[in-house]
């Protein structure tokens, strides 16, 4: 498998995720951005600080974090060196694709897997320094500010 890097959940409100994290655990985080990917508008956050990271997503309805209006575990991140080959082996091992950002353009994919209700995420591993450049993230080796 490839390296692992967060931990994401599908959130109602981010800010409220955001402030019960930070008053629970003292986390620290960026500023949350909108984003669009297809006829869906979301919004997303990552923590500060080492991997593994916190992200937060805030989507809406019928999108690939729609959490119908209760917080979830969604997904675990994991960096691959080969997104199709990363992709192959997960269905052979019965973790069949959920969503794919490839047609919009962003290399990643969700995989279900049932037996712990989640997903497993793949990134395309040549997105790392951008990732980490544009949330000013320290992703294995020298943390870059900015973001």
């Amino acid at each position: 498998m490839a390296d692992f890097y967060h931990v994401c959940f599908a959130v109602p409100d981010i800010e409220r995720a955001m402030a019960d994290l930070t008053a629970a655990t003292g986390a620290q985080w960026a500023r949350p951005r909108s984003r669009t990917m297809g006829e869906w508008e979301f919004r997303i956050v990552f923590s500060q600080g080492d991997a593994p990271f916190v992200e937060l997503v805030e989507g809406p309805p019928g999108s690939p974090w729609d959490c119908q209006g209760r917080a979830r575990f969604d997904h675990l991140g994991y960096w691959a060196a080969d997104l199709h080959r990363e992709a192959e082996r997960l269905e052979a091992a019965d973790a069949p694709q959920d969503f794919s950002g490839c047609p919009y353009g962003r290399p990643f994919a969700y995989h279900r897997l049932d037996s712990v209700g989640a997903r497993i995420e793949i990134v395309d591993a040549s997105r790392r320094p951008g990732f980490a450049a544009s949330w000013g993230l320290d992703c294995g080796g020298t943390a870059v500010l900015g973001g």
